[in-house]
């Protein structure tokens, strides 16, 4: 069954990390959206591991388009794209079998889902699996940017490396073309650090920042269908994230009124507020502001280190050794990923308040 996502999108994921095919499709597409093949694949390009820093499993995800276009637009009918997996060592996980991994879904995997669950690569809540909501959401991405909409997410801080803030539109596009997703020269840092880590057979995690700007005032609503519910329901999507502040977020809590509050003023004959310490969002509706909110990314979980687990056929105490190709920061890798599930929270909060018509490029252009 489809996972709903807001009020007008779902979106149904098949396949597990070692499936031969993998597939999504998003249902509640509107009619004319550009399908341009060169931004799907530069999207997909932004999250394969390119560095030594990433997991040596590299996919050339070959994908095919199954359904929803005509002419290069959307028609109206579900989009749904199909990926290939070409690069799979099954028999890395040959001594896992009833044995969970610790850190990983493994344990409830198996508990909730029984022989349905693929153990290798963690089956359906694999990360391979992020690659089809980066193809799916680059559309989505690429008609936002056409309403002046920019999503952009950084590294804020990944161990001792810290990033300086977001806080221009200029800052969203040069990071959204960088190798790594840093506004500061530090890549060579932020390199050495994991390697370092890798090293000695562990892992590391950090904080992402991501800033949304020029998203028109309104979008969301009261109580439950907040702005700030659907995003965080769509970043709960991705594993490995565990926590997401808006504006100062858990800062307010060092705060006081009179510095916590954003304060208006009209400035060229338009009402905004001085400081952002809300992150762009009051009750649940977006002011105008930029979206800023930030991400929690842990450890990877599968390290190189021997560790205790179970038997949960023979009801054993047993220790593993993790085999297999994983990334020791999957931080590096998912900025894309938050801009792609941001940008379906925002296209359904979009589609909300002005309508599906307001994406069709293909009628205006054809009219």
């Amino acid at each position: 069954m489809p996972d709903v996502l807001g009020k007008n999108l779902s979106i149904e994921i098949i396949g597990q990390s070692h499936s031969k095919i993998i597939k999504a499709t998003l249902f509640g597409m509107p009619k004319g959206i550009e399908i341009n093949q060169e931004v799907i694949k530069n999207a997909l390009a932004k999250r394969r591991p390119i560095l030594n820093i990433d997991t040596s499993r590299i996919e050339d995800d070959k994908f095919n388009i199954v359904s929803g276009v005509k002419d290069g637009f959307s028609d109206g009918n579900p989009f749904s794209i199909e990926i290939e997996n070409n690069n799979i060592k099954s028999n890395d996980y040959d001594d896992l079998e009833y044995i969970p991994r610790p850190g990983h879904a493994d344990y409830v995997g198996y508990m909730k889902y029984k022989d349905e669950y693929d153990f290798r690569g963690g089956g359906f809540f694999s990360g391979r699996l992020t690659s089809l909501i980066v193809a799916i959401s680059s559309v989505i991405i690429d008609a936002l940017e056409k309403q002046n909409i920019y999503i952009g997410t950084h590294i804020l801080k990944c161990g001792n490396v810290i990033d300086s803030h977001i806080d221009s539109l200029e800052d969203i596009k040069a990071i959204n073309n960088k190798r790594i997703a840093l506004k500061d020269n530090l890549e060579q840092q932020l390199e050495k650090q994991i390697n370092e880590i890798k090293e000695d057979h562990d892992s590391i995690g950090g904080i992402t920042e991501t800033v949304i700007y020029n998203v028109p005032l309104g979008l969301g609503d009261k109580h439950f269908s907040s702005c700030e519910g659907l995003i965080s329901k769509c970043i709960f999507g991705i594993g490995g994230i565990k926590g997401i502040e808006f504006g100062d977020g858990f800062e307010f809590a060092n705060k006081v009124g009179s510095t916590a509050n954003d304060e208006f003023i009209i400035k060229d004959g338009n009402i905004s507020t001085i400081t952002n310490h809300n992150g762009g969002i009051n009750g649940g509706i977006t002011n105008g502001m930029p979206i800023v909110f930030k991400c929690v990314v842990k450890p990877t979980p599968s390290i190189n280190k021997t560790q205790r687990s179970v038997n949960l056929k023979t009801k054993e105490n047993v220790l593993i050794n993790i085999k297999g190709r994983h990334d020791p920061a999957i931080i590096r890798r998912i900025p894309i990923v938050i801009n792609s599930v941001t940008a379906l929270a925002i296209f359904d909060l979009y589609i909300s308040e002005f309508g599906k018509e307001v994406f069709n490029k293909w009628k205006k252009d054809t009219e």
